[in-house]
């Protein structure tokens, strides 16, 4: 998916055994009836890749996750819900208004995040799997607001976010983290890069990782990093941990929203990170 990663853009792996899909245990964490609810949407470009997704509660507590793969699938999990939606924060392009060549917005995140090793891939409508993009057809879908400011308004808010730019923002990090595939990246320095990724956000205290709501499933997803001997392994479980990322950035857009920043503008794409950092790189 389009992101402000170091790997190249293309088809996303095979969908999961159906063991990883979207049902909601039985004794899955809820929220107080009619709480808010914040979602976090790790998006693939179309219908027949893996999507993470996770919700975190008014607090910013995690309270579970899964993966889905078709549109109906997705629908079904949001509709699971136990609570209003607020904020939504999905990896994948929201608004591509340009033909060709990249966006204002991933333009200014690489200024920003481009000396950390992060850069943008290039979303344009001369892309068929950006004519439309599919992020923009699920906020359609749904009605959700495009606009980033639109919070308590009556309709949930819709913000693109790059987890990339998120973790080198909130953690001060030198480089992008080493998580994801890429060319001559062996599995040992992914293995590494999930380890960091769990304890930055176990790190995080609105989360609850450890001891919220969602521990379990939580604990689940870390199981799954540690037992893998595969880069397939670790592909079945960063879809969510990238979508429990994102929730947190939908729910701090909510609660806190001086720590993030909008980068581009109406008819520039918009998309949600931290403030232009200054920290030195790695």
């Amino acid at each position: 998916m389009p992101g402000c990663s170091p790997t190249s853009p293309g088809p996303r792996v095979p969908p999961p055994s159906p063991d990883t899909t979207a049902a909601v245990p039985a004794d899955a964490a809820v929220a107080p009836a009619g709480a808010t609810v914040h979602v976090g949407i790790d998006l693939a470009w179309g219908t027949t890749a893996r999507t993470g997704v996770a919700a975190v509660d008014a607090d910013g507590r995690l309270l579970r996750s899964a993966t889905v793969v078709t549109d109906e699938e997705l629908d079904a999990w949001l509709a699971g819900l136990p609570g209003p939606l607020g904020v939504v924060a999905v990896d994948a392009p929201l608004e591509v208004p340009n033909a060709t060549g990249a966006r204002g917005a991933e333009r200014e995140l690489t200024s920003a995040y481009g000396r950390y090793g992060c850069g943008c891939h290039v979303a344009n409508r001369s892309r068929p799997w950006f004519d439309p993009p599919r992020g923009e057809v699920l906020a359609t879908r749904h009605g959700w607001t495009l606009e980033p400011d639109a919070i308590g308004a009556g309709r949930p808010v819709a913000v693109e976010v790059y987890p990339h730019a998120a973790l080198i923002g909130l953690f001060a990090l030198g480089r992008v983290l080493p998580y994801k595939a890429k060319a001559r990246r062996d599995l040992a320095t992914r293995q590494d890069g999930f380890a960091r990724l769990v304890a930055l956000l176990e790190s995080l205290p609105e989360l609850g990782l450890l001891d919220g709501p969602g521990s379990a499933d939580w604990a689940e997803q870390v199981a799954a990093v540690r037992a893998a001997t595969r880069p397939v392994d670790l592909e079945r479980v960063e879809d969510r941990i990238d979508a429990v990322l994102c929730a947190h950035l939908a729910w701090r857009w909510a609660a806190d929203p001086a720590s993030l920043h909008v980068y581009g503008g109406p008819g520039l794409g918009r998309v949600v990170a931290p403030p232009r950092p200054t920290h030195p790189r790695g």
